[in-house]
């Protein structure tokens, strides 16, 4: 960090996943020139990277019944799930100041905060922090407007069960060439912080770190007009079906069903989110052609809501036979 410059610190007062991704970009705006220490919680939610398949790296039924927020943001690297015992940051300075592959220099303050607690906290490989050979916070970076932003997560007190849950996908559904996640083994430093120690406990050590660090640190908040222009950036981008999942690299997706009616096995190349292609197999009987409902799926989005008001408008039983439009739902999830 240039020590001549003022470190602007903000601690989010949103845990709206879609709002503090948002704001990430709305701060690149809003301070140009400066270096910026954000730092926000988020209540549950999966966080992806800007070149994954979504669909291919989350569980969307558990997704959808547990209402976790799935949201892209603008690096790339992997998959992450955040809830309110993990502590997130996000630093902003000139790319023309530092090293992009450096990652050391801006997780220094959370590992000093760890060694001060005495707890063997470091840097291991390209971007992640580890304890004990486990993986306790992982690294990503990107550049844009001159800026550069490493964020990363810092795992307190995570509900591990949810996470494993929440990012467990069929893997034979989806073939794709999309960045995939890598799924290290990873711990919750609660494990290994004083008793009571929380998520907020470890944030005000963080601040004071980067106080002591920076004696020129300025602490601000956003303004109301902050907030309205990040609402308005999360309504036109980041809450978007076009950007959380829209935006995914083409990919084609399978599955195959057993209903009283028959064996069902559905094919689908999916471009930009949207069914280009569609082949539906099986050995059931239909007294309609089935490349009728083939037909009806190209160009709609690869999202259950619209495929069920399709599904749902239309006489299924003479595709399929005897059948619910629950059971040929269930295709395409």
């Amino acid at each position: 960090m240039r020590k001549e410059k003022n470190m602007l610190v903000i601690d989010s007062p949103s845990d709206n996943a879609y709002f503090n991704i948002a704001s990430e970009e709305y701060l690149l705006g809003k301070f140009p020139d400066d270096d910026i220490f954000l730092l926000y919680i988020n209540a549950p939610s999966i966080i992806v990277g800007k070149f994954q398949n979504t669909l291919a790296e989350i569980n969307l039924d558990y997704v959808n019944e547990n209402k976790i927020k799935v949201v892209r943001r603008m690096s790339g690297g992997g998959a992450v799930y955040h809830d309110l015992g993990n502590l997130n940051f996000s630093f902003h300075t000139l790319l023309a100041d530092h090293d992009f592959m450096d990652f050391a220099t801006f997780t220094l303050p959370i590992v000093s905060v760890l060694n001060q607690l005495d707890i063997p906290a470091k840097l291991e490989g390209r971007n992640d922090l580890l304890v004990n050979g486990k993986k306790f916070s992982g690294n990503a970076k990107l550049v844009k407007n001159g800026k550069m932003i490493q964020h990363g997560t810092i795992l307190i007190d995570s509900q591990m069960e949810v996470l494993g849950d929440a990012l467990k996908v069929n893997p034979l559904k989806f073939v794709d060439k999309a960045v995939k996640s890598n799924r290290a083994r990873v711990t919750n430093l609660i494990e290994y912080l004083p008793q009571g120690f929380t998520t907020t406990n470890f944030k005000e050590l963080l601040i004071e770190e980067m106080k002591r660090e920076h004696p020129d640190v300025e602490m601000i908040e956003f303004s109301a007009s902050d907030i309205e222009n990040i609402e308005r950036l999360v309504k036109e981008k980041y809450e978007t079906w076009d950007w959380n999942f829209g935006f995914s690299p083409n990919y084609n997706f399978k599955k195959a069903i057993k209903i009283p009616a028959g064996f069902i096995e559905l094919h689908l190349d999916v471009h930009k989110g949207y069914i280009e292609n569609v082949k539906i197999f099986g050995d059931f009987f239909a007294s309609s052609s089935i490349n009728e409902l083939e037909n009806l799926l190209i160009g709609k989005k690869h999202e259950l809501e619209e495929i069920v008001v399709l599904l749902e408008s239309i006489d299924l039983t003479s595709y399929f036979g005897k059948v619910d439009a629950s059971e040929i739902i269930t295709l395409f999830k």
